[in-house]
C-alpha cells in the first residue's frame, strides 16, 4: 500500500487528524536491508528515534523536523508501514551520542559501538558525493518519535 492509501486508511481510525494533509513518507537507511529492517522495528515500536546529519538539512535546504510533525515510514519499496509523530528534536554532536540514545534508536544490538559504526558509514556515504566527510564534532539531528 502506498503512503496516500495508507494515510486514507489511517484517517478512518483517527478522524481527529482528518484536517491534516498526507504527511511526507520516507524509509530509514540507505539500502534495502536496513530500510526493511527499520520499518519493521518502527512497526514493533522498538525503533523510537532516527538520526540525520544537520549537514544534510543544510545541503538540501530542508526544514528541521519539529515536535508534532507526522510522517509515514515505509520499506525500501515504498510500502507504507507506520505513521510516526515527532515528539522531540535535539541537535547533538556525533561524539556526544549516548548509549541510551543508541538503545532508543533500536537498531542492531542497540549498543553505542554498533550505532557509531553504522551511522559513521551512513554519513560517509551521504557526504562523499559532495566532497565532504563526517567528523566527531558534526552536528546531528536526533528525532524522537512515537509510532501511532
Amino acid at each position: 500500500m502506498n503512503a496516500s492509501e495508507y494515510w486514507d486508511q489511517f484517517l478512518r481510525q483517527h478522524p481527529e487528524l482528518e484536517h491534516k494533509a498526507t504527511p511526507p513518507s520516507y524509509y530509514y537507511g540507505d539500502n534495502q536491508a536496513v530500510a526493511d529492517e527499520c520499518a519493521e522495528l518502527v512497526v514493533q515500536k522498538v525503533k523510537r528515534s532516527t538520526t540525520s546529519s544537520l549537514w544534510w538539512f543544510q545541503q538540501h535546504n530542508e526544514a528541521l523536523p519539529q515536535p508534532g510533525d507526522l510522517a509515514i515510514g515505509t520499506n525500501w519499496e515504498g510500502d507504507a508501514k507506520a505513521v510516526v509523530k515527532t515528539t522531540k528534536v535535539e541537535i547533538v554532536k556525533f561524539k556526544d551520542i549516548s548509549p541510551t540514545y543508541a538503545i532508543i534508536e533500536g537498531e542492531g544490538d542497540k549498543s553505542l559501538a554498533y550505532w557509531k559504526k553504522v551511522h559513521w558509514e551512513y554519513f560517509a556515504n551521504e557526504m562523499k558525493p559532495f566532497g565532504a566527510s563526517p567528523n566527531e564534532d558534526m552536528e546531528l539531528v536526533c528525532e524522537w518519535f512515537e509510532t501511532l
